[in-house]
């Protein structure tokens, strides 16, 4: 199944133009010691449309969302950007852990390819 550019995903969804970013780094300290992105690398693999966003601990962080409130300087609406990508991870497949569903059901089988 083909899906749409991660960064129209956003627009579509959360009315958030991700291009807008000014790459100040407002966002790019990290909220919590165990993300594995900053805010700001997360707006840049949407622009990429770098899926492996979708997989990131970052996106799935209750503290980040929290954070996410206050944290772009642009006025981008980062919550809502955060919770767009949930929501396509969800729609994709992709659960808090970053699995496909796939690879849930047979992860035997992912490991002989």
């Amino acid at each position: 199944m083909k899906h749409g550019p991660l960064r129209l995903v956003v627009l579509a969804t959360a009315n958030q133009d991700v291009r807008k970013c000014q790459h100040c780094a407002f966002c790019s300290e990290k909220v919590d010691p165990e993300q594995d992105i900053t805010l700001e690398t997360l707006l840049q693999m949407v622009v990429m449309n770098d899926e492996e966003v979708l997989t990131s601990r970052t996106l799935w962080m209750d503290d980040v969302l929290e954070a996410a409130r206050h944290a772009c300087a642009s006025g981008l609406n980062m919550e809502a950007v955060l919770l767009a990508l949930r929501d396509e991870a969800r729609r994709r497949g992709v659960d808090l852990r970053g699995r496909t569903l796939r690879e849930r059901e047979n992860p035997e089988g992912l490991a002989k390819r």
